[in-house]
């Protein structure tokens, strides 16, 4: 294996390509339209075009994908996370197309896909699941049965999915036909399938997942176990190895655990088994992710050891030999969205006009983000991933606040400003948050952040090197434009900014979206009636279902939107009159 294609973009990309170059491999990126001129194009010895700007058209290509890497002559493929990490249908096809997957088998990927499936593998290895169903729920009436039998509050979760898309919280028998809607319309937006199964919500609990990997020698290694208890709306924001006050024979016992469930399921490449951990000491299994974790850096800091190295290794068939890796030390990541905290962390797609990355002595930055860098609202909204070590987890805790207050990034709200919260947080400084404290205890409503969501202007300015493609090959070249060229051109004016917590026009009854995206739901008819604070909509940007609320009370007077619309920033959604 001489050459890797990596199917992703981002931070992702740029974190395989790297060690892909030390290891002497040529490397081929591949990008949308709109990454055309993005880092992790310019670091792969090259890059081609894999089409529009939506995923579907783009980096879920499969087809595409697989032609391009025939076409360049790479050898493998490293899908990275998200995107198409975890298809068991593009994994078959690549190895049908004779290249290397450097991931699991398709098989395991299928039966850790389905969470029911997946439940079942683990439950046939000695491994308990929180108590639930097995079979995709049927109705209203099923779920308000399961209630009665195991109580309130439960969980709705996409049967084929996962990272908390598809999943709604119930507490009582007036919530479940909604929620079930809710969370079936969500996984089939995402996950293509709106199947969801019932589960036991438990409500305080820690979120600790286990890093493995397993060789195509039959050897599997537990790597450690990491902390991911810091959330908000089931995605994570500080994820950290060691997890604070988990004693060693927990440790051996979690550790052994999700080997148990990777063996169950012919698991070869890394992987990481999550588990729910209650307070008195008794964990549940509740996925396995088929692919590298976005938080695999905080293993990396400990152990010392290249994760995605170790990935290419397995996928070159060599056997690894980590029968003793011993950890040093206590790393934190926090992860920098383009998310604005004070108004509900809600996505903040746009260009970053300064950019600064703060430095030393253990300190890591994983981005791809830099000045004049824009986050797109077409795919994930996180700018960069800091992580810090320290010899101990109060000094870990220490120099992540020096590096946030380092960190400057301007232009787009972002949750750098959250991260000095959570740090300083009573529970997380001692060990004792759980998936909900973010929600629950902390307030951000009073945060300031740079920025407004809005997507940049075009602006007019003479071109001197421009990026050209040769059978969707991406090539540099210099041009030069006379500046009488460029007279005539126009500009698009930016939609007015909405201020914080508005969703209106000057007016109050003109609703806006506050943001780039598609509508998913519409709550009302033309001629209702609303109350303020009713939504009007729920619309989907960033890969998160955004409430739009009025936020005056009268008579819906104009309605300009159905589900499946793509809207603009700025675009009027609905006319209220009081």
């Amino acid at each position: 294996m001489d050459s890797l294609l990596v199917a992703n973009r981002g931070e992702i990309a740029i974190r395989i390509i790297r060690t892909a170059r030390e290891m002497g491999l040529h490397t081929v990126a591949v990008y949308s339209e709109i990454d055309r001129d993005s880092l992790h194009t310019a670091l792969a010895d090259e890059s081609w075009n894999i089409g529009g700007a939506a995923a579907a058209d783009s980096y879920l290509n499969a087809g595409r994908i697989i032609e391009v890497a025939t076409e360049s002559g790479a050898e493998a493929i490293h899908p990275g996370y998200g995107f198409l990490a975890e298809n068991a249908d593009f994994a078959r096809a690549v190895v049908e197309a004779g290249l290397v997957w450097v991931g699991p088998p398709a098989e395991a990927i299928a039966t850790m896909g389905d969470k029911i499936a997946s439940r079942l593998a683990a439950e046939a290895a000695g491994v308990a699941g929180v108590p639930g169903t097995t079979e995709a729920a049927q109705g209203p009436a099923e779920i308000i049965a399961f209630a009665a039998q195991h109580g309130y509050p439960l969980a709705l979760k996409a049967a084929h999915g996962g990272g908390g898309k598809g999943m709604r919280i119930v507490r009582d028998d007036d919530e479940v036909a909604s929620a079930l809607e809710a969370a079936g319309r969500e996984a089939r937006a995402y996950f293509g399938r709106p199947e969801v199964y019932i589960e036991r919500y438990l409500e305080r609990p820690r979120h600790i997942e286990a890093q493995v990997i397993f060789d195509t020698h039959g050897n599997g290694f537990f790597l450690g176990e990491r902390d991911c208890s810091s959330q908000r709306r089931h995605q994570k924001l500080i994820e950290e190895a060691p997890a604070a006050g988990i004693s060693e024979d927990l440790r051996g016992a979690i550790g052994e655990a999700a080997l148990a469930v990777g063996d169950a399921c012919g698991y070869v490449n890394a992987g990481t088994v999550e588990f729910l951990l209650e307070p008195n000491g008794n964990f549940f299994f509740l996925e396995m992710n088929t692919r590298l974790q976005v938080e695999h850096p905080v293993t990396e800091l400990v152990t010392g050891l290249d994760l995605v190295r170790l990935q290419l290794e397995v996928a070159r068939g060599e056997e690894l030999e980590l029968w003793d890796v011993p950890t040093s030390g206590h790393a934190i990541e926090m992860r920098i969205n383009a998310e604005d905290p004070g108004v509900g962390f809600r996505p903040s797609p746009g260009r970053i006009t300064e950019y600064r990355e703060p430095g030393g002595f253990g300190v890591r930055v994983d981005s791809s983000a830099e000045a004049g860098s824009t986050i797109s609202p077409y795919y994930d909204n996180l700018a960069a991933k800091l992580i810090v070590w320290a010899p101990s987890r109060e000094r870990a805790i220490e120099k992540a606040l020096r590096a946030v207050s380092d960190f400057e990034i301007k232009g787009i709200p972002t949750t750098l400003a959250a991260h000095p919260l959570l740090l300083n947080h009573e529970l997380f400084r001692k060990g004792e948050h759980y998936t909900t404290y973010v929600e629950d205890l902390i307030d951000f409503s009073g945060i300031a952040a740079d920025g407004g969501p809005a997507l940049p202007e075009e602006e007019a300015t003479t071109l001197r090197q421009a990026t050209v493609e040769v059978g969707g090959r991406r090539y540099e070249v210099k041009l030069w434009f006379p500046e009488a060229e460029l007279i005539g051109t126009t500009q698009r004016r930016r939609p007015p900014r909405l201020e914080r917590g508005q969703a209106a026009g000057e007016d109050g009854g003109m609703i806006s979206a506050p943001m780039q995206g598609t509508i998913v739901k519409v709550s009302v008819k033309a001629g209702d009636h609303v109350k303020e604070g009713d939504t009007i909509c729920i619309l989907e940007a960033m890969k998160m279902e955004n409430e739009i609320k009025t936020p005056v009370e009268g008579e819906v007077v104009d309605l300009r939107i159905q589900p499946g619309d793509s809207v603009a920033n700025g675009a009027v959604l609905a006319v209220v009159r009081g």
